[in-house]
């Protein structure tokens, strides 16, 4: 059966059940809304008992998840059976109790199954277990939504509350000024636009009653900062920057995230050098997704001299964050940081030329 997107499962429910479905990926809000839907569908159709199994590790009982799955309901004619696997990792009896569980659902006419699983790693889905429950039912992927996309989604969930914001840059200036605000915090953005929706009735939001109703709720990670500073956003590494220092982030996963992907920058660029074609060395380094894209645009204009500077300044600024001071360089851990980020980010927003950038 089909995988598909979080926003073709309304269409797909409205096709008809499937007798499993499987919700994976990492984004609590758009999860959730995910399985809201499909239970609402199945007790649309008459599935009026739900059966709720969370696998904890070793401890859990498969063969009491398959006689869930095959049993006939004591109370209802149809039921939903729900497992939620919150580590992704079923261990080997899992493994062979989901096969048996997807083939065993698709026999089933009175239950259908419902399978919550975070974001899995290229092995996982790769696997038997993970193949099968493809095969029997419909995976719907959650993808998270990037600060890129942040705008966009913004905008569609404010026209389904019957609101937008002003045509073009205005209103374009509007909805980057809510993104600022709730980025890296999913949920708390679909509070505040549902508060929009609370204060002021449909039609036109102006950005005084945006910036007068919302508050600052982005919460920044660590491992999201490389990927601004790659971008070349300037102004969001600064916001990252002071937002992780204001919620109380040490500095040192911070530096390390960062540090990681100059290391990985640096060996491409090493690897180009030698003559591999690029596709071949992001594959090699493991570089993929959103994070390939941003390397595919940087590495052919970045050189070999410039990433082994910025890998130095960042053993220096390793140094500093771990209590070594150096005399070219801010004493305190943040600034120096912010200096480093700042850095690399200029370098990776300009096109550059020359060996010595």
């Amino acid at each position: 059966m089909p995988t598909i997107r979080a926003d073709a499962l309304t269409a797909q429910l409205a096709r008809g059940l499937a007798p499993l479905y499987v919700v994976q990926g990492d984004e609590p809000l758009l999860v959730q809304e995910a399985a809201d839907a499909i239970r609402a569908a199945a007790r649309a159709a008459g599935y009026s008992e739900r059966t709720v199994v969370t696998v904890a590790g070793a401890q859990t009982d498969w063969s009491a998840v398959l006689a869930a799955g095959s049993a006939l309901s004591l109370f209802a004619e149809r039921r939903l059976l729900e497992l939620r696997i919150p580590s992704g990792k079923p261990g080997k009896d899992g493994a062979d109790a989901l096969q048996r569980l997807a083939a065993q659902a698709a026999r089933a006419g009175d239950t259908l199954t419902l399978v919550l699983l975070p974001q899995l790693d290229a092995a996982s889905l790769k696997s038997t277990w993970y193949e099968a429950l493809q095969t029997h039912g419909v995976v719907v992927r959650i993808d998270p939504v990037e600060r890129a996309q942040l705008p966009a989604w913004i905008a569609q969930r404010l026209r389904q509350q019957g609101q937008h914001v002003a045509a073009g840059e205005p209103g374009q200036r509007t909805l980057a000024f809510l993104a600022d605000r709730v980025e890296g915090n999913l949920l708390a953005a679909h509070q505040e636009i549902a508060k929009l929706g609370l204060l002021y009735p449909p039609g036109e939001l102006s950005f005084e009653q945006v910036r007068t109703a919302v508050l600052d709720v982005a919460r920044y990670d660590p491992f999201r900062l490389p990927e601004a500073v790659l971008d070349g956003a300037v102004a969001r590494v600064q916001r990252m920057l002071e937002g992780l220092q204001a919620e109380g982030v040490a500095p040192v996963p911070v530096h390390w995230a960062l540090a990681e992907e100059l290391r990985t920058l640096h060996r491409c660029r090493q690897q180009l050098d030698a003559g591999q074609p690029l596709a071949l060395v992001l594959r090699e380094q493991r570089v993929w997704g959103p994070r390939e894209k941003r390397y595919e645009r940087l590495l052919p204009r970045l050189r070999t001299a410039l990433t082994a500077r910025w890998l130095v300044h960042a053993q220096i600024v390793d140094g500093i964050v771990k209590g070594l001071p150096d005399p070219d360089w801010p004493p305190d851990p943040w600034v120096a940081l912010q200096r480093l980020a700042l850095t690399v980010a200029a370098g990776c927003s300009v096109p550059a030329s020359g060996g010595g950038r």
